[in-house]
Parts: C-alpha cells; sequence; structure tokens
C-alpha cells in the first residue's frame, strides 16, 4: 500500500474508489474500504482533517490523529494507497481565503433547511462541501464511498454532486451502513472520548432511534416519536440537541408524498456530541 503525500503522485490513482475520511480509523471506516475493494481493483482512501469544516469553539485541535494505526486499519481492509495531503496541498490559497471561500459557497438546500446540523454548526457544511469538491478534483475517482451515520451529510454530498455533475462526469456517491458496536452504539472516531460510565449511557442514542421505529409501525405519529426519542435520551443522562423524524430525501417535514422517512438525532454527553439515524418504514414504495 502506498502513503502519497502529493498531489503529483495521484495520477496512476484516477478512477479508483475514493474513501474519504479525517483519520482516526475504526471498523466503520474499515468496512466502507472493503465494500469499495468489492467493487474496484483499486481504492484509495483519504486522511485529511479539514480545518474549514470546524467551527471555533469546535474539537479540530483535539481530533484525533492516529496516521500509524490509521494505515494498517487501510491496509487490512484491502486499501490500495493512502492519499495524506497538507492544509497547502489542499488549500494552495491559504486558510484565509479558503474559509472565506467556504463561507461563501451556494449549498444545496438539503445543506441549509431541515436546521439540523446545519443549525448547531452552521460553517460546517460549507467546508464540507469545499474539502469533498477539492478531493473529488484531485482524485478523479469513479465512485466515493460514504457512511450513512452522518447523514444529512451524506445527503448534502449526493445533491452537490448530483447538481456539478458536469465537473465530476461519471462520479457515483455510494451509501454504506452505519457500523455498530455489538450494544447498538454507532462506531464514531469520537467515541474515544467517552469514559467508562459515559460509555454505558451512550447506548441511549441508539435505543431512542429503535423505539422510534417500533413505535411508528403501521402509524406515523411524528411528534410522539419524537416525544419518546427525548425522553429516553435524557433518561440516558443526554442532553438532545435534535431528535426528530424527517423526509429521508430533503430532510425536511415528513408529507404525504414523502417516500422515506428517517429517524436523526444528535445528543452530547460528557461535552461529547454523538449523531446517529435510523430508516422509518412507511406504507408506500420506499425511496
Amino acid at each position: 500500500m502506498e502513503i502519497i503525500e502529493r498531489a503529483e503522485k495521484l495520477p496512476p490513482y484516477r478512477a479508483s474508489a475514493l474513501v474519504p475520511t479525517m483519520g482516526a480509523l475504526h471498523e466503520g471506516h474499515a468496512s466502507l474500504i472493503r465494500q469499495a475493494r468489492a467493487s474496484s481493483e483499486r481504492v484509495l482512501v483519504t486522511i485529511f482533517v479539514n480545518p474549514t469544516q470546524f467551527g471555533p469553539a469546535e474539537d479540530f485541535a483535539r481530533y484525533p490523529r492516529t496516521l500509524e494505526s490509521d494505515c494498517r486499519v487501510a491496509q487490512d481492509a484491502g486499501a490500495t494507497a493512502i492519499f495524506v495531503p497538507s492544509i497547502e496541498t489542499v488549500y494552495p490559497q491559504g486558510f484565509e481565503s479558503a474559509s472565506r471561500e467556504a463561507a461563501a459557497l451556494a449549498l444545496p438546500r438539503v445543506a441549509i433547511l431541515p436546521q439540523l446540523e446545519d443549525a448547531f454548526r452552521p460553517t460546517h457544511f460549507g467546508g464540507v462541501c469545499q474539502v469533498v469538491a477539492r478531493l473529488f478534483d484531485l482524485c478523479a475517482s469513479s465512485q466515493a464511498y460514504f457512511g450513512e451515520k452522518d447523514f444529512q451529510q451524506l445527503r448534502v454530498i449526493t445533491e452537490m454532486v448530483r447538481r456539478e455533475h458536469a465537473r465530476w462526469p461519471g462520479l457515483t456517491v455510494v451509501p454504506c451502513a452505519t457500523v455498530r458496536e455489538p450494544d447498538g452504539l454507532a462506531m464514531s472516531s469520537r467515541n474515544r472520548f467517552l469514559d467508562p460510565p459515559a460509555r454505558a449511557c451512550a447506548i441511549g442514542i441508539s435505543r431512542a432511534l429503535n423505539e422510534a421505529r417500533e413505535c411508528t409501525r403501521g402509524v406515523l405519529d411524528v411528534p410522539s416519536a419524537e416525544a419518546r426519542m427525548r425522553t429516553i435520551l435524557e433518561a440516558h443522562g443526554m442532553t438532545p440537541q435534535y431528535a426528530v423524524i424527517r423526509d429521508g430525501s430533503t430532510l425536511e417535514a415528513v408529507t404525504e408524498h414523502s417516500r422515506c422517512a428517517r429517524a436523526l438525532i444528535a445528543a452530547t454527553l460528557d461535552r461529547v456530541r454523538l449523531i446517529d439515524n435510523v430508516a422509518i418504514a412507511l406504507d408506500r414504495p420506499a425511496c
């Protein structure tokens, strides 16, 4: 497996399957790499902790950098190469200019209207779209694999690629199922910040989602399901930022025209912010 630091070394990997990450790789990332390898002979993993998607009070400096173990995880999962660019490679115009550019981007509707991540992290999706677009430009991949755990991010990137189809012709965004711990907690790089008592409480987030899925079988009573999710989160010592059921495509309110739905949660526990989501069945053709 080759480790690449400079963009000039990328041409042999053009049209590879791409797995963009910020590092701190775990089994969830490994599952993306394995899925990419199942459909492509070459898999390029990127590791870049993107500063423009972190707000001023967020944990950019604290975000784990574990390159040595990341390389082992990626190689064991079947990666062909890892691209570890510098900030200067991704943003040759400089960080300040890149930050202004991210703030000025025209974002897809799903990045600005749902009032989910966009409400609590108002600069986040500008930085996400900026860095993912830059990686797509540099890597010229045929497929890009993203996990469903960051569901709004997945929808935003999918819409960005659809809108910019002429910029990345033939590029397909491949969604991959969330990978969970045996007790149901979604795997996340931030789980490592939970001490044992907090880790025991964190299971409340998947319990709340499962309750929403169960209590909406047959009849979709959104207010009752959302109230039930909040009750379960609070009973586990978590502070909900949102616990909602939304249209699975737009992430806006479910309507009679919605073909699928999603329960989505963001909650904090001992200053660690966790997100998760599950599909909610509707009695109509699915998305």
